[in-house]
């Protein structure tokens, strides 16, 4: 299965479907999306090994909360929704979408928050990016979104993609379109933005399994896919569930034996505070364990790129 965002107008010209008993598509809900994920970083940073690291991230994701409402976007999407409907693509397709100069502006409004908060390597990176040149800016962008994270120095990717990803989420939030279930493939890139997820979240429940969301590493959307299915390939077989603690933590990670790779699930029953990105980064240990056993990593972490 894979999911569409039809445009209101194509909608209104032809018969509308019955409402979805399970929402498809949950746009990002941007207002205290960043402050909590800050918060969360810090809560998890206080009992972890990786804690100077959580809380360095924490820092990047309170300066993307005020860059957000410093820097409000506006942007009419009707357009592309249209066209994007009429390619059969997500609207804010990674590859295809024309990027305007509103990331650079966010870009260096987040090196302004952060350069008073860094010192020693952190702050040099920041100050040669605040240096780089538009072409060069973009050109690290280019490479970013088309996984060619070779390119880009690994020190330079967390702040870079979070300028992207303010802005793919300011976009996404401005989607006035709904969402349907059709037959198709792809279900485990982003149908907003065909990025890849961060983790996936099982979100809680009247059911007794809860509904399980993939949480966007760039737009911060999520999109159903049914539990027992593997996120990658979509095998309903041969999939098994891994966790470092007890059988009810909330923290495991789903692997396939038939594509070789595995992603998080968070339980928000079993605990209401997880966070998608914050506590995938505070859970290394497992993917060391995942790899250990011969599973890659289906996911990205937008503060963990490849290094160089």
């Amino acid at each position: 299965m894979t999911i569409r965002i039809i445009p209101q107008s194509a909608l209104e010209r032809s018969d509308k479907p019955a409402p979805e008993a399970i929402p498809p598509l949950l746009f990002p809900r941007l207002k205290h999306l960043y402050s909590r994920r800050a918060g969360r970083l810090r809560q998890l940073a206080e009992k972890n090994p990786l804690g100077d690291y959580l809380r360095f991230a924490a820092v990047i994701a309170q300066a993307q909360e005020i860059i957000l409402y410093d820097h409000p976007l506006q942007m009419n999407m009707h357009a592309r929704l249209v066209e994007s409907d009429r390619l059969g693509k997500p609207p804010l397709d990674i590859r295809a979408l024309p990027r305007d100069a509103h990331w650079q502006r966010l870009l260096h409004s987040l090196i302004a928050e952060l350069k008073p908060e860094m010192s020693g390597q952190a702050l040099a990176v920041l100050e040669n990016l605040e240096k780089a040149s538009i072409p060069e800016l973009e050109a690290m962008a280019d490479s970013l979104l088309n996984h060619d994270f070779a390119q880009v120095s690994s020190d330079k990717s967390p702040f870079i993609w979070a300028a992207l990803s303010v802005y793919w989420a300011q976009m996404a939030a401005l989607i006035p379109g709904n969402a349907h279930v059709e037959s198709g493939e792809q279900r485990q890139f982003c149908p907003v933005c065909a990025s890849v997820p961060v983790s996936s979240v099982i979100h809680m429940a009247e059911q007794p399994e809860g509904l399980r969301y993939l949480h966007c590493n760039l737009c911060e959307s999520e999109w159903h896919v049914a539990h027992a299915r593997c996120s990658n390939c979509e095998q309903t077989h041969n999939l098994h569930y891994w966790s470092l603690d007890a059988e009810r933590s909330a923290i495991k990670a789903e692997s396939c034996g038939d594509c070789g790779t595995y992603l998080k699930m968070f339980y928000q029953e079993k605990n209401p505070a997880v966070e998608p990105v914050a506590d995938d980064l505070a859970s290394l240990v497992l993917d060391a364990r995942m790899e250990q056993e011969g599973f890659a990593r289906s996911s990205l972490n937008p503060f963990l790129f490849p290094g160089d």
